[in-house]
């Protein structure tokens, strides 16, 4: 009898130890299968990715090859093109960055127009230019110890830069500026241009309405008739009226290009870079380059 029942226990370990093992596998199997799961929606992530920086370079260089090509004083301050490539459909739009108020070489009065545009009161607006031409200018003994002091008595931890903007964004970093106010000058400003001035045939309404001097009723009539006087510079002038040359005939060797890819298999993306046509040993520089833009959002521009 008791051989028969150490018999028994024996087989019974013998069962519980290979459930045991089979709980093991079975758990080994499922985290096997999560892992090959994760794996192929990363390869698969990443093949999008690949695929997509693989279209947008494709877009700049087709982009970049059309302006080059047209030569320097022909070169068009904007276009678009669609084409097919890879099974997937390229929309490709382009501007000359002139079509925006650059941080580092616009006057004064540019940058208030456009701050009042977008919804700052006059005086506000006269405090805000001051702190953001103070941001971009090489400081003296004088300035740097006065802009320091208001960064301190702020209580914020960084000194203003006193040197040309390097990024846009930078914006969000100038002393007192509402960021509400800075996320609505994001989209028409730039860091690229180096023109003073605006190219006003391209440009949006809200940085047609920051030139001096503009009224609701005379941008109206502007943005109405820009369209037939895309080819007169006189016309231009006119009907921007007096003070205004420097918003005609614009160049610059810095383009924007915004990239839409509709996959086939529904799959949308839309990108934006930023180009520069300068030199001779490449046929263009990349300035700037980001992926997942949203679609801009419309909004009429406003000016007391």
């Amino acid at each position: 009898m008791i051989a028969q029942h150490h018999g028994a226990s024996e087989r019974g370990f013998v069962i519980v130890a290979v459930l045991w093992l089979l709980a093991a596998l079975a758990a080994l199997a499922i985290v096997f299968t999560v892992y090959l799961a994760n794996s192929a929606r990363t390869l698969s992530l990443n093949d999008s990715a690949l695929q997509t920086e693989a279209l947008v370079s494709a877009c700049v260089e087709l982009t970049a090859y059309q302006l080059r090509l047209a030569g320097e004083e022909d070169r068009p301050a904007s276009g678009s093109f669609h084409t097919q490539l890879n099974g997937a459909e390229l929309f490709v739009t382009f501007v000359s960055e002139t079509a925006r108020i650059d941080l580092n070489a616009a006057p004064k009065e540019l940058i208030k127009g456009l701050l009042t545009v977008l919804g700052a009161d006059q005086e506000r607006a006269n405090e805000f230019v001051d702190r953001i031409v103070a941001w971009r200018t090489k400081s003296t003994i004088e300035t740097s110890s006065k802009e320091d002091a208001l960064y301190r008595a702020a209580g914020v931890s960084y000194s203003p830069r006193q040197a040309p903007f390097e990024h846009v964004n930078e914006l969000a970093l100038v002393l007192n500026l509402p960021p509400v106010l800075v996320e609505r000058a994001l989209p028409f400003v730039t860091v690229f241009s180096g023109a003073s001035g605006i190219d006003a045939r391209n440009a949006a309404p809200e940085v047609v309405a920051a030139l001096p001097g503009m009224t609701p009723l005379k941008l109206k009539q502007f943005l109405n008739e820009r369209a037939s006087l895309s080819n007169d510079k006189d016309a231009v002038a006119n009907a921007l009226g007096e003070g205004n040359s420097t918003a005609v005939a614009q160049k610059s060797q810095a383009y924007r290009l915004s990239i839409g890819i509709h996959f086939r298999n529904g799959r949308e993306t839309r990108s934006e870079v930023v180009i520069s046509l300068r030199g001779e040993e490449d046929p263009y520089h990349i300035l700037s380059w980001q992926d997942g833009i949203p679609a801009p959002r419309q909004r009429a521009p406003t000016r007391s």
